[in-house]
């Protein structure tokens, strides 16, 4: 293998990776928001179809879109690059256990409150 193609089979190893962490933390995202392909696309004032693409890793957007995009889904746009991401499951979990503890505080807070105040 010349030096050349060793560089082109890299790149493009590279670009395909890219666009798959790409499209795993834009689906993520939208998912954890409700949001959509079609909603996303409204918010982020682009086409609906060109977000399936970029979530099935055919296109790649410019940085304007990806902007677009990143204020869609209410993150930075480095966010969208990121490879420490949590699947919507663990994400909803823990959303789901510190609403728990939150209304295990309260209720441990009124009960305090009607007792004190009996």
């Amino acid at each position: 293998m010349t030096m050349k193609s060793e560089f082109d089979s890299r790149f493009i190893t590279m670009k395909s990776k890219l666009r798959h962490i790409l499209a795993t933390n834009i689906k993520n995202h939208r998912q954890l928001l409700g949001f959509s392909q079609a909603k996303l696309a409204e918010n982020a004032s682009i086409a609906s179809a060109y977000v399936a693409m970029i979530e099935l890793e055919k296109k790649f957007p410019s940085d304007e879109v990806l902007e677009r995009i990143a204020g869609a889904l209410k993150i930075d746009p480095t966010e969208l690059f990121s490879t420490n991401c949590y699947t919507i499951e663990e994400v909803r979990n823990l959303q789901k256990s510190v609403l728990e503890g939150i209304s295990q505080v309260v209720n441990t807070q009124i009960t305090k409150f009607e007792t004190k105040h009996k």
